[in-house]
C-alpha cells in the first residue's frame, strides 16, 4: 500500500477527503466496492449508503448488459 500525503484546506477533513477518493476510484472501475469501503474507513453496507447519498451508482452497467439483464 502506498501512502499518500495531502494538505487540505480546513474546511475538509480528512476523513471526508479519503471518502470522496474512495467513491470517485470505485466509480472509476479502480477499486471494488470492498477496497472503497476499507480505503473510506466503513462497511460495504454503510459505504454502499454514502454511495447513494452522494449520487454515485452502486453498481454500475452499460445499458445494454442491464437490458440483457432484465430481459432474463
Amino acid at each position: 500500500m502506498t501512502t499518500l500525503v495531502v494538505e487540505l484546506p480546513t474546511e475538509i477533513d480528512a476523513e471526508e477527503a479519503r471518502l470522496l477518493l474512495a467513491i470517485k476510484l470505485y466509480e472509476m472501475g479502480r477499486l471494488s466496492l470492498g477496497q472503497a469501503a476499507q480505503l473510506a474507513g466503513y462497511s460495504k453496507p454503510a459505504f454502499m449508503e454514502l454511495l447513494g447519498k452522494y449520487g454515485a451508482p452502486v453498481f454500475a452497467y452499460a445499458p445494454e448488459e442491464l437490458r440483457a439483464e432484465v430481459e432474463r
